[in-house]
């Protein structure tokens, strides 16, 4: 027997012995881990990713004799692994699979879990001796880290695991991460890292994030194992030639509830909880059969809720869970063999992460139904399916220098132990990926911030959170330790309301600023009922079952995901392409759109920017179509109506979508095709963008993240709770006297970039501005709005007052009405 054999025997026995044979990844990273190399696993969700990466360690702890041979009970080993996962969901999933490959292969750990949800006596045993394997979440790691017992602990660390990595690439989530890394790689500096993938396009980069910037690049892992999506779309009878956004609704209710109805077990995905919770209500009124046999899932429902279900879903004892992205990630539910996506996922990553809910068992092929919302989401679909047959999917950026997860770190260092001496901090930082290019300047600037408070904070001592003592920083007080601990891992936080019965009993949480506006008697709908809403006090939504069947939809933040670049060409590209027979069934389900389209203007091409002038009544309108995005055409929409007021004053409005923007005024828009590159040029952009969106405000706004992160705001201790009244009170209270007092405080300077990056997609919209630049114009006068700009229309004039008429109504009237004239 080769050395290699006789170091993965046990593995392969354990394989043997289950009729299985492990896949030509697993074995590669089982030698990876064994040579000391750090590694990156890529493979498709459902393939064995959790062996793969578990088995390494356990082989080598069984490498050891000297302690297996002992006869009699063995004591569990000292913490040997950590386990991060992105999501608290996983956790328990995770910890029973290691229990049972540690079991069956006979190995001496003991495997726990620690998150947000372990109980407090749970975590006093873990402080004093953590388990083998150690199954955690970013901010449960940092709050570890504060310790000292934990430093003493992980000396003897091998292996951590970073499950899910793509979710955490890009996030504070995963800045914060790659410090504890960094971290842990001093404490143990035999240390091995090992990243699981299953969705992402810049695998090297994620790799090179993963172990930092100081460290060789891990060992890529990919499994070259073809993943089959077989991707089916529902076709609506009939498709109007002028669509809207939304106008197909819940109108195909009925074969998806069929579908349902002839599987085992399906996920029905969402891209929102108001339209998890309508489709939810729709298929149980449609289809009796499904009641009592499909459940709710999303991330504003209690714990315990969502538990249950997936409980119910594990065992085979539900057929349906309409959900959100609560269950996209890593939660193996065997029973499920379909997935029905509802609308546009609007990134092919989506897509596959949640095909693979289905069929999740290696060699096994993923099945997801895809349900159009509006018809142009038709196109989407069949783009999504050409890029995931290529194998072509979205990559995923990080971001560069935090400064408000830094200022956490620096007071989380001081902590445990002695403390830190500033040189070997400083070099700790600088290895961790998004931190590489911190300056010196940004360097001193955290710490005089930590130390004094910055300019502005210097004479109130709770702000001096850490002092030197005998050449090493610790923290101040340990009323500040006690604080700042209570807070560790705050990185980003909807204000959300408790929902309570007047008996106290939960029913989740629903954010503060759709609740604010509900009146004694005014109902909703949530967790899949009716509600009726009492009273507002201490956070807590104080509610009681209404017997009217209907209410409105509470619409939590991130309801607007934007297409993502990816997507977005492609789309371009299919619309630019003529429909023949043969070509996708989407596309030739929507072949009468376009052609309609192509009549009324023209298709844009990858290399045109259509720009249409429509008069409606008195109004004058300008429909661009860049493709840029819901966020960064909203941007540039932005931009465009300021250049225009300052071309000639007159008041313009914008609205965007994913495809193009509205202009509407009353005064005439210029025709010419250098007035349009002119409004649409990358000259100044930042300026204008600052400007024209009252980036100042929102800056405020996002000020408050911030703030909770780098511990200028306190989240309160367990039973006192703030509001978000009060929290936003005082982030903008710092906002404003950091401006007067303290212009140069980076965490300023931070949100201002946070804007630009996040909310205006600054990158986004100079890239899509710099392509309309380079390519040609193409400017149509039409007499009526074309299909392409009719969702853009309806959007428009969804929130006008200027009459009680159904907003439905308004625009089938109005689509009826453009039909009656190219028909005649």
């Amino acid at each position: 027997m080769t050395t290699d054999d006789q170091r993965l025997a046990p593995a392969l026995e354990w394989y043997r012995k289950r009729d299985w044979t492990p896949l030509a990844f697993q074995l590669d990273a089982w030698r990876a881990y064994l040579d000391g190399c750090d590694g990156l696993i890529a493979s498709p969700t459902g393939s064995g990713k959790t062996q793969a990466a578990a088995i390494g360690p356990m082989l080598e702890r069984l490498c050891e004799s000297d302690r297996c041979e002992s006869d009699g009970e063995i004591e569990p080993d000292p913490i040997r692994v950590l386990w991060i996962t992105p999501l608290r969901a996983l956790a328990a999933d995770t910890t029973r699979a290691l229990t049972e490959l540690a079991r069956e292969l006979a190995v001496p750990w003991s495997v726990e879990q620690r998150t947000g949800d372990t109980s407090s006596s749970v975590k006093a045993r873990q402080k004093k001796r953590l388990p083998s394997v150690l199954v955690t979440t970013p901010e449960s790691l940092a709050l570890l880290l504060s310790w000292k017992q934990t430093h003493e602990q992980m000396q003897g660390l091998r292996a951590v695991v970073c499950d899910e990595w793509h979710e955490l690439i890009g996030s504070k989530r995963g800045s914060m991460l790659e410090l504890g890394l960094a971290h842990l790689r001093g404490l143990a500096p035999n240390l091995r890292i090992c990243g699981l993938s299953a969705t992402i396009g810049n695998l090297e980069v994620a790799g090179r994030v993963l172990v930092g910037a100081n460290r060789s690049a891990p060992r890529l892992i990919r499994d070259h194992t073809p993943k089959q999506i077989d991707l089916e779309t529902i076709l609506p009878e009939s498709i109007e030639r002028y669509p809207w956004a939304g106008h197909l609704g819940t109108r195909l209710i009925r074969p998806v509830a069929q579908r349902i109805l002839e599987h085992r077990s399906t996920l029905v995905f969402t891209n929102t909880r108001s339209q998890t919770e309508i489709w939810f209500r729709e298929l149980m009124r449609t289809e009796p059969k499904l009641v009592g046999r499909i459940a709710l899932h999303h991330g504003s429902l209690d714990r315990a809720k969502r538990e249950r279900v997936e409980a119910m879903l594990r065992d085979g004892r539900l057929q349906g869970v309409v959900c959100t992205s609560s269950l996209d990630l890593g939660v193996d539910f065997e029973p499920v063999d379909q997935v029905v996506q509802i609308g546009s996922p609007k990134g092919v990553a989506r897509m596959v992460q949640r095909a693979g809910r289905s069929g999740h068992q290696p060699g096994a092929s993923s099945r997801i139904v895809c349900v159009p919302t509006n018809a142009f989401e038709l196109v989407e679909f069949a783009a999504v399916r050409e890029l995931i047959e290529s194998g072509s999917i979205e990559s995923r950026i990080p971001i560069e220098n935090p400064l408000d997860i830094l200022v956490q770190h620096l007071v989380t260092a001081s902590m445990a132990g002695r403390g830190f001496k500033e040189e070997n901090l400083r070099e700790e930082v600088g290895s961790a990926w998004s931190f590489r290019t911190l300056s010196d300047e940004q360097w001193t600037w955290a710490m005089e911030f930590v130390i004094q408070g910055g300019a502005a904070l210097g004479a109130y001592p709770e702000f001096s959170r850490i002092r030197k003592r005998q050449g090493r920083f610790g923290v101040s007080t340990p009323e500040i330790a006690k604080r700042h601990r209570m807070n560790i891992g705050t990185i980003t936080s909807d204000d959300a309301v408790l929902v309570c019965y007047a008996n106290g009993r939960t029913i989740g949480t629903i954010e503060e600023s759709f609740i604010s506006r509900l009146r004694s008697g005014d109902r909703f709908v949530f967790s899949g009922r009716v509600l009726e809403f009492t009273r507002l006090r201490n956070m807590r939504a104080f509610v009681r079952r209404s017997r009217s069947r209907r209410g409105a939809i509470p619409r939590w933040n991130g309801g607007k995901m934007p297409l993502s670049t990816h997507l977005s060409a492609k789309v371009r590209e299919q619309l630019a392409r003529p429909q023949v027979s043969g070509s996708a069934p989407e596309l030739e389900a929507v072949a009468p759109i376009l052609e309609a389209q192509s009549r009324d203007s023209q298709l844009p091409d990858e290399g045109t920017t259509l720009i249409e002038f429509t008069k409606v009544r008195d109004r004058h309108h300008v429909f661009l179509f860049p493709f840029g995005g819901r966020l960064a055409n909203e941007g540039i929409g932005a931009v465009a109506s300021l250049r225009l007021s300052r071309l000639r004053p007159r008041s313009v409005v914008a609205v965007a979508n994913d495809y193009g923007i509205k202009l509407a005024s009353d005064l005439p828009f210029e025709q010419d095709p250098d007035t349009w590159r002119s409004v649409l040029d990358t000259g100044s952009l930042v300026e204008d963008l600052m400007e024209a969106s009252n980036a100042t405000e929102f800056a405020r706004r996002g000020f408050r993240s911030i703030a909770r992160i780098a511990g200028l705001v306190q989240q309160g201790y367990p039973g006192s709770h703030r509001a978000g009244g009060q929290l936003q009170a005082s982030s903008e209270m710092f906002f404003e006297v950091f401006q007067e007092y303290d212009p140069e405080n980076m965490l300023l300077e931070q949100a201002s970039r946070e804007v630009l990056e996040n909310q205006l997609e600054l990158v986004r919209v100079k890239d899509c501005l710099g392509r309309v630049s380079d390519g040609a114009l193409a400017l149509r006068t039409t007499e009526r709005i074309s299909p392409l700009a009719f969702p853009l229309y309806a959007e428009s004039i969804r929130a006008s007052t200027v009459t009680s008429e159904q907003w439905s109504d308004r625009v089938r009237k109005l689509a009826r009405a453009n039909e009656e004239v190219l028909s005649g």
